[in-house]
């Protein structure tokens, strides 16, 4: 008899559940199979913050190693870094480049610098303006591709022409991190200090010719500062379109890939300096091999 009662309330129960329950449709058209929360600036993890580091004091650091690092966005690795060429507001994703362009200039919510060592704030705010306000004719040696975009005329001679600054001029980035070991936690740790756009840089010789200079930086950003910024803005994530990690997410796991380009050193001198080709490659390769060598010297096995 009680079996009978307890399956006549959970069938009572059932029926209610079954009558009340209401199924909740999408409103309008989305996007995908289901719908994105859409309360901030892009999707679910507009609210995201920064994982905050692990607190650091310097008698616990008893041995680091400043590197700079350059990410060529031509790899494929480094594709989520340079996706969308423009961005893609049905899918709520937009390259590195247009983040940090539009924080640093359009809402001016994180400082730029004009050198490596991060001191002077807003420094670059001269060359920033010469994306729109300056010609290429007036301003020939302008660090700005956007400005000295090298095109040929119809009668085949080359010239140049003003634009305005597009995120796929960005072409590669440089890292300063802070390699360290922390005694306190007993781990081999890095950070990532200043990230800085790379363009191209044009200049005009005596025939008037545009002469390609190599890549120069646009500004400096402190890292630390914008990983509050990168983690409100989702990346592309190759291996599940259901799981959109942020662009803090990709450098803290450290999901790119890059070279060295400079360790420091008493002449101050990058690695293109004093060597070319396969040695500075190999030169590369050797500092990194170093800091893998001196980790694992550190333990017994």
């Amino acid at each position: 008899m009680k079996v009978v009662k307890f399956i006549s309330v959970l069938l009572f129960v059932f029926l209610c559940n079954s009558i009340f329950a209401q199924v909740l449709q999408p409103t309008g058209i989305v996007n995908r199979a289901w719908e994105k929360n859409e309360n901030g600036v892009t999707g679910n993890v507009s609210n995201r913050t920064a994982i905050p580091y692990a607190h650091l004091r310097e008698a616990d650091v008893f041995w680091a190693k400043r590197v700079w690092r350059r990410i060529d966005l031509k790899e494929k690795i480094n594709f989520p870094l340079y996706f969308p060429a423009d961005p893609d507001t049905i899918r709520d994703r937009i390259s590195l480049s247009a983040i940090l362009w539009n924080m640093v200039v359009t809402s001016k919510e994180l400082k730029s610098f004009a050198d490596e060592d991060m001191r002077i704030e807003n420094a670059p705010s001269a060359l920033i303006a010469q994306y729109t306000t300056k010609s290429a004719k007036t301003k020939p040696d302008s660090l700005d591709p956007s400005v000295m975009v090298p095109v040929l005329r119809p009668d085949g001679t080359p010239d140049s022409v003003a634009s305005t600054f597009k995120g796929r001029d960005v072409q590669s980035y440089e890292l300063i991190e802070d390699w360290f070991f922390d005694k306190q936690r007993s781990v081999m740790d890095v950070r990532i200090i200043g990230i800085a756009p790379l363009i191209r840089k044009f200049m005009t010789d005596a025939s008037g010719n545009l002469v390609d200079k190599g890549v120069s930086p646009l500004f400096y950003i402190y890292f630390p500062a914008a990983r509050s910024v990168l983690a409100r803005y989702e990346c592309f994530n190759r291996s599940n379109d259901a799981e959109r990690r942020s662009f803090d997410d990709l450098f803290w796991k450290r999901m790119f890939s890059s070279y060295v380009v400079k360790e420091e050193n008493a002449y101050d001198r990058r690695i293109e300096e004093y060597t070319k080709g396969l040695d500075a490659l190999l030169e590369s390769e050797r500092v990194k091999e170093d800091l893998f060598k001196f980790e694992h010297d550190l333990w017994e096995y």
